[in-house]
């Protein structure tokens, strides 16, 4: 499965690539009751706040359609009250504004593409009335590059009025805001740790793309990238840590993957109460092979949640048909975060 390693879009200036306390760990089959305490402004002593474990339940088993190999649904921590998952399916819009060729997201007038994103949440909402369909903006606020740069880094962060427009635009909409990050050759540490101030608002969540994380010095691009489960740990840690300090419901990763050698030691990702992990299956091609990357590399190697990506355009070169709601709904386990370029 291949994404277009060239995603790269020229400037004026620059070449651009494309718990509170922990709950208790506890098993999906158990059913028993988990709490957390969560510290409001008004009240000193914390408040008992439950999440419906049976019904929790239910649902990661309604995810996994019925997966009969005891992969799906994982073995986890609950997560903290108001968690979004496995209530919600995540429909996101991702781009970035200086670029129309890098998705929906900046390729068109903001009007047309919030009536387009409504459009595609009231499909996934039919195709699936058990679950809410929500609306997301996913910005990419890294992007890898060719050039070096100044710090020979091969990223460029992008100006944070950029990220502002991003959120007033979601505002209107109440649609989940995600930033993406294109390390180059910097790290996950040090990407992420530059938006924990917007990562501390409750409806900002956070995506990583190992794609363009080249550790031994290729130019982004030129070969595909890897993250290892310590990469991806890192910033879960962050999450989890901005989570406890601002006393928020959980943060989502996005870890986007669309080949074997992408995510390495994936076994040993951590499970948080404070985080859910959405592993997406991230390229673009026919049906057969779409399905064939995500059985392969997602199904078989099961994390938390899923996600699965549509492209416009990509998935109906030579004569390809993208997959529709209805189609994907089918799929073991369903995806949870769907996302269009």
């Amino acid at each position: 499965m291949k994404k277009p390693l060239f995603a790269f879009l020229i400037l004026p200036i620059v070449f651009l690539v494309s718990s509170c306390n922990r709950g208790k760990a506890a098993d999906i089959e158990t059913g028993k009751e988990k709490t957390t305490n969560v510290q409001t402004d008004s009240v000193k002593e914390p408040i008992v706040q439950t999440i419906d474990t049976v019904d929790y339940n239910k649902r990661m088993v309604a995810l996994s359609n019925n997966d009969t190999t005891g992969r799906w649904p994982v073995k986890a921590p609950y997560p903290l009250a108001g968690a979004l998952l496995p209530y919600n399916r995540i429909i996101a819009y991702y781009g970035n504004l200086y670029s129309k060729r890098m998705g929906i997201l900046g390729e068109i007038p903001r009007v047309e593409m919030v009536k387009k994103l409504q459009g595609e949440v009231a499909k996934w909402q039919a195709a699936d009335p058990s679950v809410k369909a929500i609306p997301a903006l996913h910005y990419i606020a890294t992007t890898a590059q060719g050039a070096p740069g100044k710090d020979n880094k091969h990223r460029m962060r992008m100006p944070f009025k950029q990220i502002d427009t991003i959120l007033s635009w979601a505002k209107p909409i109440n649609a989940l805001v995600f930033l993406d990050i294109q390390v180059g050759h910097s790290n996950v540490k040090d990407e992420v740790t530059t938006l924990v101030k917007y990562l501390s608002m409750p409806n900002v969540h956070l995506g990583i793309d190992p794609e363009f994380s080249l550790k031994n010095g290729e130019i982004p691009g030129s070969k595909i990238g890897t993250f290892t489960a310590d990469d991806i740990n890192d910033a879960i840690d962050i999450l989890a840590d901005v989570v406890r300090k601002n006393k928020l419901t959980p943060k989502i990763l996005v870890v986007h993957r669309f080949t074997q050698g992408m995510v390495k030691n994936y076994k040993n990702i951590k499970k948080v109460p404070e985080v859910q992990i959405v592993m997406d299956m991230d390229g673009f091609g026919d049906k057969v092979l779409k399905k064939d990357s995500y059985v392969s590399y997602i199904y078989k190697e099961p994390v938390q949640f899923t996600g699965f990506k549509l492209f416009y355009k990509n998935d109906i070169r030579k004569n390809w048909v993208m997959y529709t709601p209805e189609e994907l709904v089918k799929f073991t386990p369903k995806p949870s975060y769907i996302q269009y370029q």
